[in-house]
């Protein structure tokens, strides 16, 4: 009978062409997927609880896999690890109920994206320079409107191969981090599902509202139209973490 494995794991995403398999590119699911093919002797083929961009990161990123058997979870963790390239770590291998599924079981996931003020060459590959003066009070006063928004098909890349462009946003804010050398910021943003590049287009709008290119009326009236090419550049992933994913478990 075969028995459903849910894996934890977090990943530096610099190298990877984001989660999902590419047929032009290195992900973190063709490599993990190798490594327990490896390690369990058999195919293995794993689903993640979404996708990441090439170049963003994750915190907690959640996958499961189907194994005929009882595995030593433990032992398992160990050796994958073993295996893993250094920028991939595995935290738990558990086993769960066969009808929970990483992806559609899913409660909610949340998103990070840092910036920083000053030039700094030790942030740079984790977070976005902004050499612009923002404003940050008006740009959670933007933020704030998202959690009143079902429909964010203005933040969903074009051809992206989606049925509803429908979530729930239940937390969107600006928080500044505190005892750093350099001003440093983090947007915050957890909804039920996300649509591709979604988050990295939100940013890039708002700290359009931020610079004072756009009014927080224009942000409303760009999220009502519903058309990508009316809100603002996606910023680069290079920032972006998958932070958290919660399941009822």
């Amino acid at each position: 009978m075969k028995q459903r494995y849910f894996i934890y794991l977090s990943y530096d995403g610099t190298c990877y062409h984001g989660w999902q398999i590419q047929p032009n590119g290195v992900s973190v699911q063709d490599v993990l997927q190798r490594c327990l093919s490896v390690l369990l002797r058999q195919p293995i083929e794993i689903t993640g609880a979404g996708r990441t961009d090439a170049g963003v990161h994750a915190r907690l990123m959640v996958a499961h896999f189907d194994f005929e058997g009882t595995l030593d979870t433990a032992q398992l963790a160990y050796k994958v690890n073993r295996m893993l390239p250094r920028d991939i770590a595995v935290s738990k291998i558990e086993a769960v109920d066969n009808e929970l599924h990483a992806r559609f079981s899913a409660l909610s996931r949340t998103y990070h994206y840092y910036i920083h003020v000053d030039k700094n060459p030790f942030l740079r590959h984790y977070s976005l320079e902004m050499p612009y003066k923002l404003d940050f009070q008006k740009m959670n006063e933007a933020a704030r409107l998202l959690l009143d928004v079902k429909d964010f098909g203005a933040f969903c890349k074009v051809g992206a191969d989606v049925k509803t462009t429908l979530c729930d946003v239940t937390r969107a804010e600006w928080v500044r981090l505190e005892d750093e050398d350099t001003e440093r910021w983090c947007f915050i943003i957890t909804a039920n599902r996300f649509l591709r590049n979604m988050v990295r287009a939100v940013v890039g709008t708002l700290i359009d509202v931020g610079r004072g290119r756009i009014t927080i009326q224009d942000f409303q009236d760009i999220v009502a139209s519903g058309s990508r090419s009316n809100a603002g550049e996606s910023m680069p992933g290079n920032a972006l973490f998958l932070w958290d994913i919660k399941y009822n478990i």
